[in-house]
């Protein structure tokens, strides 16, 4: 819900002399712009931070008797935090109430109601807001058992799957969006933030999940058009040096993963028949091939009659040459 908040923040500042209001208004970006810093603001006025910081305080303090005024409004966002396991991370929640214009309006608000708690930014958790500091113990316990799970099952997941309590899904969903080491993909599957599927980085990430999308050998140009403005041959040159693609084909790529394994068509044969521990024919190789290359029977061929590296025997069966001593 996205209340009239012009009007709320200019009632709340009428009472403010004129450094306080200009102070607190710079501070929240509550005129439009960004929030400024102390430190920035200090320059400005030629004061240090410390005396900007007794103005803020100053004028919060005289700001607080007018919060029984908009109640209703506070008890909005109590409300929608309850309904979300009593805390929410912040830009999610300034998003909720304050839309793309209000949210500097509503992270002022926020400061000024006493029952609301703001958690700063850390290394594994993103600044959120709550009105229970026991929640935070009971997000910790979730996100840590997640973790845990998820590095066992080694794949993105959906949230029920790592449920483990009798919480409904929006507060086990607002657990975790605190945390900077679980993240959520664009298939709402849950999953560490280093995975390639949770957050990928650059075109050979990107292209990666595009195969495990589509399960099935792409040409490059195609993977290129599915990652959207990617160009084929930047996408052509970064697969070929990375160990989770293979070339099985003119220009198509499959994931290694898949069972596919490095190497030209030679390399290919090559393994086979180390593989089979016995001569093969010719249609045994070329059927084994084709389930590892997508290439014509003749390249095959071709490879097959390299005497280099094959023989052929009386009876018609192929093998690697021996090389003499």
């Amino acid at each position: 819900m996205i209340f009239n908040y012009s009007q709320i923040y200019s009632n709340f500042l009428k009472s403010l002399s004129g450094r306080q209001k200009t102070v607190i208004s710079r501070r929240f970006g509550l005129k439009g712009g960004r929030r400024e810093t102390l430190d920035f603001i200090g320059k400005d006025y030629k004061i240090t931070r410390e005396r900007v910081r007794q103005i803020e305080r100053d004028g919060f303090l005289k700001l607080e008797p007018q919060t029984k005024r908009y109640q209703k409004v506070f008890q909005q966002f109590k409300n929608y935090l309850k309904n979300n396991g009593e805390l929410k991370r912040e830009d999610l929640l300034l998003r909720e109430f304050g839309g793309n214009r209000w949210q500097n309006q509503v992270f002022f608000l926020f400061n000024l109601e006493k029952s609301f708690k703001r958690f700063s930014e850390t290394a594994d958790f993103y600044p959120f807001w709550t009105i229970n500091g026991d929640s935070i113990a009971k997000a910790e316990k979730f996100i840590k058992a997640s973790y845990i799970k998820l590095e066992k099952i080694g794949k993105p997941i959906q949230l029920k799957e790592l449920s483990f309590n009798s919480l409904n899904n929006k507060i086990l969903s607002s657990y975790l969006e605190i945390s900077k080491k679980i993240q959520k993909n664009s298939e709402n599957l849950f999953g560490l933030s280093t995975w390639p599927e949770i957050n990928p980085k650059g075109i050979k990430d990107k292209a990666y999940l595009v195969l495990k999308k589509e399960k099935k050998p792409l040409h490059f140009s195609r993977v290129a058009k599915l990652i959207n403005g990617a160009l084929p041959q930047t996408v052509h040159n970064e697969l070929i040096k990375d160990y989770r693609f293979v070339l099985i084909g003119r220009g198509l790529y499959a994931l290694g993963e898949w069972g596919y394994e490095g190497g030209v068509v030679k390399d290919v044969i090559l393994k086979i028949l180390k593989e089979s521990k016995k001569p093969l024919t010719k249609k045994e190789i070329l059927k084994r091939v084709l389930k590892e290359r997508l290439v014509k029977e003749n390249t095959i061929l071709l490879n097959l009659s390299n005497k280099k590296y094959f023989a052929k025997n009386s009876g018609g069966l192929y093998n690697i040459k021996v090389k003499k001593a």
